[in-house]
């Protein structure tokens, strides 16, 4: 199925009939607090299930799937996921290794947000969200992007000036694009090795 931008593929506290494999859209689990205000708890790709909380039990999940990047998913009913992953197979081994890895990312996501600078932690999303993404182009606002890290927009452009300043990416009409992915790197702060590191143990090419 096609996916655009800023579609719900479930809401906080409902229970959701489908899981989605996103192949080359990009899904964001957004944590919304009461007054509206929210920020980005995990980011799922080509890598991931959106919808974990079908199998592992709990059926809802306090968090909101939000299409960030348009593109396209298959889309599976959750029975019929639940009916597999109850079998005790290779799926269920393959699902319990993706949502290890999950629960790393959002708890790196929250370690980050809370020690590191708005320029690190942007660097941790843009290289996180390239990771997943088909392409070396991604078209977001520097609101959307704000929203995303829980952080005041002004923030967030000033630290895209500085990643562009320093010519690590370029940036222009809600147009991003990396020009120098190794110096990206090694602008960013520990989170992102970290969940990579897992990912790539956990869920091997």
């Amino acid at each position: 199925m096609s996916l655009p931008v800023g579609h719900a593929l479930y809401e906080s506290r409902t229970q959701s009939s489908y899981v989605h494999f996103p192949t080359t859209a990009i899904v964001s689990l957004l944590y919304v607090m009461e007054d509206g205000s929210s920020a980005e708890i995990a980011v799922v790709g080509n890598e991931g299930i959106v919808g974990v909380a079908l199998f592992m039990g709990g059926e809802t999940t306090p968090s909101r799937g939000i299409v960030q990047s348009a593109g396209h998913a298959y889309r599976l009913r959750g029975r019929y996921l639940k009916e597999e992953f109850i079998r005790a197979g290779e799926l269920q081994r393959v699902l319990l290794r993706y949502t290890q890895a999950l629960l790393t990312q959002m708890a790196q996501t929250a370690v980050c947000n809370r020690h590191h600078s708005v320029d690190q932690q942007l660097c941790r999303w843009l290289l996180l969200t390239f990771d997943r993404l088909p392409s070396n182009q991604l078209t977001m606002t520097h609101e959307l992007i704000a929203n995303m890290l829980g952080v005041r927009r002004e923030g967030v452009t000033e630290a895209a000036g500085k990643l562009q300043r320093a010519k690590l990416i370029r940036y222009s009409r809600g147009r991003i694009a990396v020009v120098d992915r190794p110096g990206l790197e090694a602008r960013c702060c520990e989170c992102y090795g970290v969940v990579k590191k897992e990912f790539d143990r956990l869920l091997p090419p």
